[in-house]
This record gives C-alpha cells, structure tokens and sequence, in this order.
C-alpha cells in the first residue's frame, strides 16, 4: 500500500504509457562493421601473399636470432641489421594476426591495399640496405669462428627475407592496382 491507500499496480494502471522508443547511434559504431566476431581465414596461408609472409616471419627471426646470439653490439652495422629484422618481423607477425583473423574487414576505411604496399615496398628496401650491411661486415672477425658463422648464415636469411619482400611488395602492388 501506499501512502494514501493506493496500492503501486493501481498508480501503475493509472498512468498513461508513451510508446515512443529513444535509440542513438555512435559514430565509433559506423567504422566498424556490423559483424561481432572476428572469423579465421584458412585459405591465406595456402595463397602466395600468406606463404610469402610465413616465409619472412620465420626467415626474419633466423636474422635477428643469429645475430642476437654474438657480440654485434660492438658493430654498428649490426645494430641496424638488428633493428631492421626485428622492427620489421614484429610488423609482419603483426599483419600475419591483421589477415589470418580478417581483421582488416572490420576497419574498411583503412586502404589496406595501400598499406600492405608501402609496408612490403618499405621492408624491401630497407631490408635490402641491412643485408648488405650485414654481408659486407661479416669479414670484421674472422677469427672468432661463432661470430663469423652466425654472421655469414644471418646474411644468407637477409637476402633471402629481402627476396620474399620484394615479391610480397609485386603481389601487394597488384592488388593495389586492381582495386584503385
């Protein structure tokens, strides 16, 4: 009961209901689209563009983990191999997570076909630069046989990531082409 006698659902009952019905939107929700989950593309990793950065994820890390595993710190060149192998290898585990869960369909304002070329086109050249840097500062200790081997075999994944870029960097710019 209430305070004059009236019971709750009675004052309920009196009171006339408004069927109108208030909704906003957000902009943070038009940039993204309307589908809640996150789906798993199985397919990429079989296609050139997945081989392609499988190939420099795991070719990267042999980079950065031989040359990690010796006293480059006592050479610059090294340290800008270092910095080029792992800046770039956390890029392309970074991409490798964007494509396999098809993220990049959630944020269609971004022109990720533009963004794969100049990351792929960026990583050739710059990966380019570090693998003659490293090939041609291998010979500096010869004598310390560790430092010598794992030097040479790092140049030899140089080059061979750097080839994987440039032909990830001739697939990015066809896909850039055909959708522009």
């Amino acid at each position: 009961m209430g305070v004059s006698g009236i019971s709750l659902g009675e004052m309920e009952e009196a009171r006339p209901r408004s069927q109108t019905v208030t909704t906003t939107t957000s902009s943070y929700s038009e940039t993204f689209s309307s589908s809640a989950s996150l789906s798993y593309d199985r397919g990429f990793l079989t296609s050139p563009p997945g081989v392609l950065l499988l190939a420099e994820i795991i070719f990267g890390l042999l980079v950065w983990a031989l040359i990690a595993g010796t006293e480059y710190f006592r050479f610059s060149a090294f340290g800008w191999v270092m910095f080029v192998a792992i800046f770039y290898w956390v890029l392309s585990v970074f991409f490798l997570i964007i494509y396999m869960t098809r993220a990049y369909t959630r944020i269609p304002k971004v022109p990720w076909t533009l963004v794969g070329l100049c990351f792929n086109g960026s990583a050739f050249v710059l990966y380019l630069t570090a693998a003659i840097a490293d090939a041609t500062s291998i010979g500096i200790e010869r004598h310390h046989n560790h430092n010598y081997n794992s030097w040479t075999a790092s140049s030899f994944f140089a080059f061979l990531v750097t080839v994987c870029y440039a032909a990830s960097t001739y697939f990015s710019f066809q896909s850039w082409r055909t959708r522009s």
